[in-house]
């Protein structure tokens, strides 16, 4: 079953095409210009030339259309609206797994939330209740997810209204070999998707000697 990835053409959309290609899934990228989810998709597959044509670009709709059940949003905030209003119809039976932060335009140290508490929040409103949104995958840096020689060094926090289909994202995100926790339901992304900001600043001080930080979820050493 492909996984398509819409806005899958930035750098965070096809740092997890690669992954989810080296774990044997079929990647369908898409993007508003077919030819240049064409054009990236065959750079991929040049990448990691190992996987065959496990990765395909095409038009944000047919990627839709031909996908198995998960679709992942990796669109601009700036476009993250109107892309869901857009592609609304034919999201029946599929699960969207938001990755989208609300960062400010004036500065992506900052967020700048919709009225409905989140971007995970807002796809839901415009989606309804039928089509669950699973917000995921927010605070992993583009930079890691291309860099195949490196494991993704953070945890994932997964929320959503639906417990089922966090539950179905948690299971997909083992494919690409991360640790995913269940962090409840959809207002939880208005702490989730807060934390981008707080790495971006982190990662870009040079008081901080890294850059690339994630989010790890550590047990107690007496348990």
């Amino acid at each position: 079953m492909s996984i398509a990835i819409i806005g899958g053409t930035g750098p965070q959309g096809q740092g997890l095409a690669k992954r989810f290609a080296m774990a044997g899934k079929d990647v369908i990228i898409g993007s508003r210009n077919e030819e240049n989810a064409k054009k990236v998709a065959s750079e991929l597959l040049n990448q990691i030339p190992s996987v065959g044509n496990k990765i395909i670009g095409c038009d944000n709709k047919e990627a839709i259309k031909n996908a198995g059940e998960f679709i992942i949003l990796s669109v601009p905030w700036s476009a993250h609206n109107a892309t869901l209003n857009e592609l609304k119809s034919l999201l029946s039976g599929k699960i969207l797994i938001d990755i989208v932060v609300p960062l400010s335009e004036k500065d992506p140290k900052k967020v700048d939330m919709p009225p409905e508490g989140s971007a995970t929040e807002a796809a839901q409103v415009i989606l309804g209740e039928n089509i669950p949104v699973i917000g995921a995958l927010h605070n992993v840096s583009a930079g890691v997810l291309n860099n195949l020689e490196w494991e993704i060094n953070c945890d994932i926090l997964v929320c959503g209204n639906s417990l089922d289909a966090r539950m179905k994202v948690i299971d997909l995100l083992t494919n690409i070999k991360v640790k995913a926790f269940n962090v409840g339901d959809a207002q939880s992304a208005r702490c989730v998707e807060a934390l981008t900001p707080i790495l971006i600043r982190l990662n870009i001080s040079k008081k901080v000697p890294f850059n690339h930080a994630g989010i790890k979820i550590w047990a107690p050493e007496h348990n």
